[in-house]
């Protein structure tokens, strides 16, 4: 068997050259998130203080080839890093965010309801939330549907929807 190298690495260990690419591009993707992060969630993240340090540098760099340099650089530190602490962290703070805007639209769907229906509505969300003060919602109401025929701005539909955001917040999700 003329031109086999015993010593030769094997071409089947380890990951592929392709694979290795992809791999690198994802690290790349994962600090250019960070990068992006605001401050306050970044303080949040276990990172080390290099990788702090590359961070705010790419914040600050303005010209597109440094900046991608800064981001492929980002992406080689992260290959030195453990990673899985980050990706939960990140993938705690997307499921906050599609749960806050889950409840966003919770509220947001009682308020409409509430003003297109009226007092079947009410009835619906005092059963669904009885924490909900019925006078105080009852009031709201009124002065938003009143204002509604009247066309001005929504300033009572605004206050009843913050209204239902502050009460409903630490309720559970209901019809």
């Amino acid at each position: 068997m003329a031109g086999f190298d015993a010593d030769a690495p094997d071409p089947d260990e380890g990951p592929s050259r392709s694979q290795r690419k992809r791999d690198a591009a994802e690290l790349t993707r994962l600090g250019a998130e960070l990068v992006a992060l605001p401050e306050a969630e970044l303080d949040a993240l276990p990172l080390s203080e290099r990788l702090r340090d590359a961070i705010e540098l790419a914040r600050r760099i303005t010209a597109h080839g440094g900046a991608a340099r800064q981001r492929q650089y980002i992406g080689k530190l992260l290959r030195q890093t453990e990673i899985e602490p980050l990706r939960a962290a990140l993938a705690r703070r997307e499921t906050d965010r599609r749960l806050a805007a889950g409840a966003f639209h919770r509220i947001e769907a009682w308020r409409d309801r509430l003003l297109a229906e009226g007092e079947p509505a009410l009835d619906a969300l005092l059963a669904a939330t009885p924490e909900l003060d019925r006078a105080r919602l009852a009031t709201l109401l009124a002065s938003a549907r009143r204002e509604a025929t009247g066309g001005g701005p929504p300033q009572a539909a605004r206050a009843l929807f913050r209204y239902l955001r502050e009460t409903m917040a630490t309720a559970p999700p209901a019809g």
